[in-house]
């Protein structure tokens, strides 16, 4: 089973095994309306080959004998033969399809499902837009296939299975003439199958990486723009649309081809009938109706044989749709509740980092036993340069990762102890990479606490510092922020963020560079509505600006994944260190030739 750390790469599954584990998956919740499907194509099916065998009394004693009480009897089951075909198929497909839509609808709620629960190394492993394709892409191919498959193959079987049986009903010899081409055909049919879903897997990832393209240069449009990209990017994108058009014209081309095949070989199949049957006519040993309604069987059936061709084709585009999906659905998450994990109820919340080191996969040590207290209710700043490891403990908290050695502990409770749901709970996030919805406002700040009343989210705007520039704007708290908040500015954003966190009312505050993109004015704002959020909470502060943190009870500077040194502001200014040499860059105290020791990502 692949870890959730690790890019989704290419499966290799033979289709019945495929079939089985879909059907055996999916196919269940769904089988009583399966069953009513299989009754009407049972019916459908026994129509046509009724309708086969109509034509011997059409031609025999109605063209031939003219034999007029006959007329009437056979006109009548005609009619209806056809009533009830329209009848059944009409009931078929609609059971059919609606049982294969609601088994695609299931696996998209499952995958949804899925990647919510998947761990945040899945997401950094594997790109946004190649998940998004899975869930929309592909899932669309699976719902085309079985909408078509489901209702086309089960029928086309059970027909072609009913006028085989009326053929070697009327002749088995001349049955097996005919049919002796139809293993070549099958054989054939098979080996294109296996060509067109290498095709539609390949097409499927370019699909894929062509969202992720598409995902990523929307999002940059701004530094698209700015440096002049969008040659380049037009240049990019054109040629993963001729690697589509070049895939898609491929797989249509290895379908077509099975057409003039299967075409050839049921005309050798007719030549056949018409010789031997022929001569059996003209020999007396066979009436031409029945001749007639052998062949009226043969060309009911060449339908059935020539449309499962196509929808083999189709079936196995879905697979290869299903198998990326089964890929990512496949994947199981490192970060869940331990057996046994009790609810995170502490009687204090205090946090402590004892020997803990991590690594991310692949790389090098990004903490190397770091021992760290935040005293409950207190305020302890993370400084150092950029890459140092602030980040990566901050993550340990909320088990965004989970510690290679040491232990991560909550009022004395391991985090991997409790369960995520109830851990989580009790920690509010603000960082500096907002995340805002596409939504209003309101809709935005009461993501903080599913439930909240309006009078409890316009409480946490105004403590935010967020209710006046938000009763400013036309709409109001109904404003419909853009995605990713875009039509607002980054000191909206932070605010809104803030009261978010407010809302929640969590004991435990983790604040992640959270003013370090801001002007001074919606700094000074931001700073104050961050106060009266921490007050008496836990809070750990990742700070890029000194000055934000000069007041904090304990500062803690981390470098090359260790803590060096702690202590209050004052007591690590006279000490002379490293962060003496950090202030005194950002205070202007210095020449400024080391002015970059502080580093300006947002990742440590």
């Amino acid at each position: 089973m692949p870890a959730s750390n690790e890019p989704l790469a290419r499966r290799h599954t033979p289709t019945w095994p495929l079939v089985r584990r879909l059907a055996g998956t999916f196919m269940k919740p769904q089988r009583w309306r399966l069953a009513a499907a299989l009754f009407w194509m049972v019916v459908a099916a026994g129509t046509t080959g009724a309708l086969a065998k109509l034509m011997e009394p059409v031609i025999d004693d109605v063209f031939q004998r003219r034999d007029q009480s006959m007329l009437l009897p056979v006109a009548a089951a005609v009619l209806v033969t056809f009533t009830l075909r329209g009848i059944a198929t009409y009931g078929h497909s609609v059971q059919m399809n609606h049982a294969g839509q609601a088994i695609v609808a299931d696996v998209q709620r499952r995958l949804y499902s899925h990647l919510l629960h998947a761990d945040l190394s899945f997401f950094h492993a594997n790109a946004a837009g190649q998940l998004v394709s899975k869930l929309i892409n592909d899932v669309n191919v699976m719902r085309y296939a079985v909408a078509e498959v489901m209702t086309g193959m089960f029928k086309s079987i059970l027909t072609l299975l009913v006028l085989v049986a009326v053929m070697f009903y009327q002749d088995w010899m001349l049955a097996a003439a005919a049919f002796v081409v139809f293993p070549v055909a099958a054989l054939f049919v098979a080996r294109i199958g296996r060509r067109l879903r290498r095709v539609s897997f390949s097409t499927q990832a370019e699909l894929g990486h062509f969202s992720s393209v598409l995902n990523q240069t929307f999002q940059g449009i701004r530094h698209v723009k700015a440096y002049g990209m969008e040659e380049y990017e037009k240049t990019r994108a054109a040629g993963i649309i001729d690697r589509l058009f070049q895939l898609t014209h491929k797989g249509f081309r290895v379908q077509a081809v099975s057409t003039p095949v299967t075409e050839i070989l049921s005309g050798v199949a007719i030549v056949t009938v018409i010789l031997y049957g022929g001569y059996q006519v003209i020999a007396g040993e066979r009436t031409a109706g029945a001749l007639f309604s052998f062949i009226t069987a043969f060309l009911l059936a060449y339908e059935p044989m020539k449309r499962l061709g196509k929808l083999n084709g189709q079936l196995q585009a879905g697979l290869a749709a299903a198998e990326r999906v089964l890929g990512v659905l496949d994947t199981r998450p490192a970060i869940v509740d331990s057996p046994g994990a009790r609810v995170l109820a502490p009687e204090r919340h205090d946090i402590r980092f004892e020997g803990v080191s991590f690594s991310y996969a692949g790389g090098k040590s990004a903490l190397l036993g770091v021992d760290l207290l935040v005293p409950a209710g207190a305020k302890v700043a993370l400084v150092g340069s950029s890459g140092a490891g602030k980040s990566t403990i901050l993550n340990l908290i909320p088990r965004f990762y989970d510690v290679d050695g040491g232990s991560v502990s909550i009022g004395g409770i391991d985090v991997r102890d409790v369960t995520l749901a109830s851990l989580r709970s009790r920690i509010a996030l603000v960082s500096q990479e907002v995340a805002l919805f596409d939504d209003t406002i309101r809709a935005n700040i009461a993501y903080g606490r599913i439930g909240a009343t309006e009078e409890e989210v316009l409480a946490a705007a105004r403590a935010a510092a967020a209710h006046e520039f938000i009763t400013d704007l036309p709409d109001g708290y109904d404003t419909v922020v853009g995605e990713f908040g875009v039509k607002l500015s980054g000191g909206q954003r932070q605010r809104i963020a803030i009261a978010r966190a407010m809302l929640r009312n969590a004991p435990i505050l983790l604040l992640d560079e959270a003013t370090s993109a801001l002007d001074t004015e919606s700094e000074r704002l931001v700073q104050s509505a961050l106060a009266r959020l921490q007050e008496g909470r836990t809070t750990l502060v990742i700070a890029h600006r000194l000055s934000t943190i000069i007041d904090a009870d304990r500062i803690c500077v981390v470098e090359g994944g260790r803590v060096v040194e702690s202590g209050t502001h004052a007591d690590l200014l006279r000490r002379r260190g490293v962060y003496a040499r950090l202030y005194s860059l950002q205070d202007g105290t210095d020449d400024g030739t080391h002015s970059r020791a502080l580093g300006s990502g947002t990742l440590g």
